[in-house]
């Protein structure tokens, strides 16, 4: 019984993950759902800068925080090793529906780019950005990534082995493809307003960092072999360093 209900948490874990995912593409683009980055809470200037960002940073500190290595210890203390990540998983999309929720809206406008031509290339890079998101975590692990496979070894009752490091297809380009997909997403639009500068601004500055806290984990997980890999691979935009052999054996867990 005690398997089961495992199972069923993270499983519905995840589909509150798809649902977040999924809303997260209309928020960001402004259309389907019923608030997104340009249709919020009316809120004057300075509140809506300050509600912003507070759910800006509710949501770095908790994305960061819980995948940090020494809270994880800590943490599977209280939960169970098997839904520890369907957990963070979760916590996850919760925190994202509670930046949908209470966002505030700042509609002037920054930019605003008419020509077809412009707005059909850059809704193209939109598209094109959340599917690199996507097929990133099939390149990894994805049923790990987001906490079913452990709740399916656990259903087994088989133990849960880490996967192996490995580089394929666009962690072969990047080291962080799933992030760039995410950093276009958010900054290919026709029309940018304040708001939806702060929320690609501030996506972009957390996204950043949160990729020094990964990389230094990775370093003093793997240690030569992720130095060497950094050496070879550029962090987000492809071509910024040319590798004179085969990049090592690596697999990430993005943050």
């Amino acid at each position: 019984m005690k398997r089961l209900l495992v199972l069923g948490y993270g499983t519905a874990s995840y589909l509150v993950f798809v649902a977040a995912f999924l809303y997260a593409i209309g928020f960001v683009g402004d259309f389907a759902v019923p608030r997104t980055v340009d249709s919020g809470i009316a809120a004057p200037p300075a509140e809506a800068v300050i509600v912003n960002l507070l759910l800006l940073l509710v949501f770095a500190g908790q994305h960061s925080v819980m995948a940090r290595p020494a809270f994880k210890r800590w943490w599977t203390r209280i939960v169970p090793q098997a839904i520890e990540r369907s957990t963070y998983v979760l916590l996850s999309s919760l925190v994202l529906f509670l930046l949908y929720w209470q966002w505030r809206t700042m509609p002037t406008i920054v930019w605003n780019v008419e020509s077809p031509v412009g707005q059909a290339i850059l809704w193209t890079l939109f598209w094109l950005g959340w599917a690199t998101a996507f097929a990133s975590t099939f390149m990894i692990s994805h049923l790990d990534l987001f906490g079913l496979r452990q709740v399916w070894l656990n259903w087994r009752d088989r133990p849960y082995d880490e996967p192996g490091f490995r580089t394929v297809m666009l962690y072969r380009v990047v080291r962080h493809p799933l992030m760039t997909g995410f950093i276009v997403a958010f900054w290919a639009i026709p029309t940018m307003t304040a708001g939806h500068l702060l929320f690609a601004a501030g996506s972009t500055a957390y996204i950043l960092a949160a990729i020094q806290l990964e990389e230094h984990d990775l370093v003093a997980n793997l240690g030569d072999q992720y130095r060497d890999y950094r050496k070879r691979v550029p962090m987000l935009a492809p071509g910024l360093h040319r590798g004179h052999h085969s990049a090592p054996t690596v697999r990430h867990r993005p943050v």
